[in-house]
């Protein structure tokens, strides 16, 4: 438990910077906030001059502006259903101006390394080359920047990519009359197929899938699908899941209905793909469905199913690895993108460092770091404080369960969080009883 008000540091001035940092202004905290960029935003930073934006020119979310919005600060009434990236950005701006974030940043100053001092401390060397003191650091520096490739046997001599670097048709590569494979089956795999798979493009597109996915659609009965049903926490989440795949058929998720292979587990056991557009192209003959990569050969890309094709280009949109560049590897990593995490933001131990926004959260983000951030603050000022070690060990693993022990065995999912759970959770359980842990130590202290 933090015994007097704290100097915080934030690394990050993405939605879980910004809203860390608003949370923190709200209750009196001094902070400053680390950006490497010039630029607020993080990954719905079009173009971020730091890199780490894998947002291409023509992408919306996939979460409706009714789930998406911060819950203290909705999203204008004039915004589509499904915004544009320049849209969101735009939202994040008027959110740091709103609250008075910006004065708090240091742009083009990100941190290069935090360490631990002497006395439990940190020491943050920034890219200026200065030390800098702070009381307690929070992490909030993204999970969709450092691309993650497949390791496929053999060598392709045609040019490949990830999907972080992707674009448009013309950026980087000149994506035209092109034999392109893309692999992968995610909302960006869907979204990058779609776009180069027009017939104004002349490209032959296929798409090649490990898993397999279910596929959702964005709108149901002419609404934003995920306006139309929400977990409860009052009810056992395997029920739930239970439901929907009973009436999942009448919705058009199946795979093999547009001619990709089945999926190997069951709706919400592995994220589901969110397009309107990817089954007409597939039932449309514009985009050819394929299973996993066999092996590479020259310019040819050998199936799991014993068939064969020539490419000129790969587009890998194979996901992310979670990387804390500034951190010692030995001190705090996440091999397999799986760190242990009580509440998805405190490892067991170090009770001045949070994690902010290492989660999947479904089915919605800004509202999850936001139920975050209160937390934060809470514990910053003194009115929350941790269980006992052991004791979130313990819940950290019933948790992981809760969460995510019924998703497949893969790095994407090592961070799964239903948000209306969480929420629930921490609002009406965990905020209580860090109050009274923090309210027993100051009555102990006395």
């Amino acid at each position: 438990m933090l015994q007097t008000p704290p100097y915080v540091a934030v690394i990050g001035a993405g939605i879980s910077g910004l809203t860390a940092g608003k949370m923190l202004k709200d209750y009196g905290i001094d902070y400053t906030t680390f950006e490497s960029s010039d630029r607020i935003g993080g990954n719905w930073a079009f173009g971020n001059p730091n890199g780490h934006s894998s947002a291409y020119r023509s992408l919306h979310i996939d979460t409706s502006k009714d789930r998406l919005s911060f819950k203290d600060f909705p999203m204008p009434e004039h915004y589509p259903s499904f915004p544009h990236h320049a849209q969101i950005k735009a939202y994040l701006d008027d959110y740091a101006d709103t609250f008075g974030l910006l004065d708090h940043i240091e742009f083009e100053n990100g941190v290069v390394h935090a360490g631990r001092t002497d006395d439990g401390g940190w020491i943050i060397r920034d890219q200026g080359g200065a030390d800098r003191h702070f009381d307690l650091l929070v992490v909030a520096n993204g999970h969709h920047w450092d691309p993650r490739l497949p390791e496929f046997p053999g060598s392709f001599d045609g040019e490949s990519i990830h999907s972080h670097a992707y674009i448009d048709p013309a950026t980087p590569l000149e994506l035209t009359g092109k034999r392109i494979l893309v692999v992968g089956i995610g909302n960006s795999a869907a979204d990058i197929t779609v776009e180069l798979s027009s017939k104004a493009l002349r490209n032959q597109v296929t798409l090649s899938t490990r898993s397999s996915a279910w596929i959702v659609p964005k709108y149901i009965a002419g609404r934003p699908g995920d306006t139309l049903f929400r977990t409860s926490p009052h009810l056992p989440l395997s029920w739930q899941r239970k439901a929907v795949q009973l009436i999942a058929p009448m919705l058009g998720t199946d795979p093999t209905m547009y001619g990709l292979p089945p999926a190997d587990h069951k709706l919400f056991e592995a994220h589901p793909t969110q397009s309107v557009e990817l089954p007409l192209r597939l039932g449309s003959g514009d985009v050819t469905p394929k299973p996993n990569v066999a092996r590479l050969d020259g310019s040819t890309v050998h199936f799991v199913d014993g068939t064969h094709s020539d490419f000129d280009v790969i587009i890998y949109a194979t996901g992310y690895n979670i990387t804390f560049p500034f951190f010692d590897p030995d001190f705090v990593s996440a091999p397999d993108n799986a760190i242990r995490l009580y509440k998805r933001m405190f490892i067991p131990g170090i009770e001045n460092l949070v994690f902010m926004g290492f989660a999947q959260a479904v089915p919605t983000l800004f509202p999850f770091v936001e139920s975050q951030s209160r937390l934060l603050a809470a514990y910053a000022v003194g009115r929350y404080a941790l269980p006992p070690v052991d004791e979130m060990e313990r819940t950290i693993d019933a948790d992981q369960q809760l969460h995510a022990g019924h998703c497949t065995d893969r790095p994407r999912h090592t961070q799964q969080v239903d948000y209306f759970v969480y929420e629930h959770d921490l609002r009406t359980r965990e905020l209580p009883a860090g109050l009274k842990r923090a309210q027993r130590a100051v009555a102990v202290a006395r």
